[in-house]
This record gives structure tokens, sequence and C-alpha cells, in this order.
């Protein structure tokens, strides 16, 4: 499954002048905070969180929220994606791929989902 998410960044710069970190840790967890620098830069977690709600197919809500979507790094500096337990089980995940860019006054991040069939 794919997800794929655009936003405009200023959009996400206006969000944190105005809430600050009450926008921050909406959507960053204490297991993702680390890696905000920056808001252009949040504007790119935001992003990876959207686009892997849309691969799950159910977005942001009561099915994965954004603390269930739980970003990293490789060794290399690459993003890369992990789950709560309750939903890497509940959707059955068995890999992830994220990519994250930035170009002008947009950052876009694309997520690519696997899933193990169930068994019935």
């Amino acid at each position: 499954m794919i997800g794929i998410d655009l936003i405009k960044t200023e959009r996400l710069e206006r969000t944190i002048e105005r809430f600050g970190d009450r926008a921050i840790n909406r959507v960053l967890s204490q297991h993702d905070i680390h890696l905000y620098k920056s808001k252009r830069n949040f504007a790119g977690l935001w992003a990876a969180k959207e686009a892997c709600a849309k691969a799950l197919g159910c977005g942001i809500g009561s099915e994965c929220g954004f603390h269930d979507i739980i970003l990293s790094k490789t060794p290399k500096g690459a993003p890369q994606l992990s789950f709560s337990t309750r939903v890497r089980e509940h959707f059955n995940i068995t890999d992830t791929s994220v990519s994250i860019t930035h170009d002008g006054d947009y950052t876009i991040a694309v997520v690519a989902l696997e899933q193990s069939k169930i068994q019935e």
C-alpha cells in the first residue's frame, strides 16, 4: 500500500507560531521528538505521518494516531518508520519505506507499506 502527502511548508510554520510546543507535541511522540530541528523539518515529519496513515487506508484518527507512527533515522540519516504495537498488529505491517523531500514552499512524503496476509 502506498500513501503520499504534500503540504505547503508555510502552513505548518504558521501552526507552530500560533500553537508552539502544543502543535509539535500533538504530532511528535516522545520517541521521535528528537528529530524536530526546524519548522521546515517539522513539515517533513508531519507529511510522513500523514502519508503513512493514508497508506494504511484510515487516515489519522482512532485507528491510527500521530503517536502510533514513530519516525527515526537509519545510521546513514535516511528516515524510517515503526509503529505502536497496537497498530503494527492490527494492520499486520511487515515492512515499510518512507521518503521525504522539500522543494521551495512544499514538502512531500511518500510511504510504502507491506502487510502480511491474514490466514482465515
